[in-house]
């Protein structure tokens, strides 16, 4: 494989790993041989340095990873923080609705629930910090499940799950609306 590929199928797989990566695991994905690989990213390391890019290569141990100059720090967490608190579209706060009202659940169960794909919404919600990783369940394909967190409480101004109102139409039991006669 020609080195310009090679930069670009090592640059391709850090990013879209996202994480550290075994040195080791990376060769062996990509059967290569890890020495290889290590050169053709310490050059790769070198380039990013002298370059302008917002990119830099960090060797942690005997792992990589991509990740952003640490000089774009700043700029990074002020475009995160002002997306964490963007207001809550209808779909967020429906799907918010399901998971408080159901908790804990699947992103299956919320798109069984609305209907519609709902796992890029539930994402959301967990960045925004307003629901979190509940666990995963004991069946095929272990799937993981959500809850409200206590910062969703904080922003809806309740102390707990039960200050939720109740959900129009499942009125409990005594407190049933009667209907008048003629």
């Amino acid at each position: 494989m020609a080195e310009q590929n090679l930069t670009g199928l090592l640059e391709a797989v850090l990013f879209a790993c996202g994480e550290p990566i075994e040195l080791a695991r990376l060769a062996a994905g990509l059967s290569l041989e890890k020495a290889a690989v290590r050169e053709q990213l310490e050059r790769y390391a070198e380039k990013l340095k002298k370059s302008d890019r917002g990119l830099e290569l960090l060797f942690l141990g005997e792992s990589v990873q991509l990740c952003a100059k640490r000089s774009f720090e700043e700029q990074i967490a002020q475009v995160i923080a002002s997306r964490k608190n963007a207001p809550l579209s209808g779909a967020a706060m429906e799907v918010l609705a399901i998971i408080a009202y159901n908790q804990p659940v699947t992103k299956s169960f919320v798109e069984q629930v609305r209907g519609v794909e709902s796992g890029q919404v539930v994402n959301n919600l967990v960045e925004k910090e307003l629901v979190e990783e509940a666990g995963r369940l004991e069946i095929p394909g272990r799937p993981i499940t959500y809850r409200t967190t206590a910062n969703f409480l904080r922003c809806f101004g309740i102390s707990s799950l039960a200050e939720l109102p109740p959900v129009p139409g499942t009125e409990p039991e005594g407190e049933q609306m009667e209907l008048p006669t003629e």
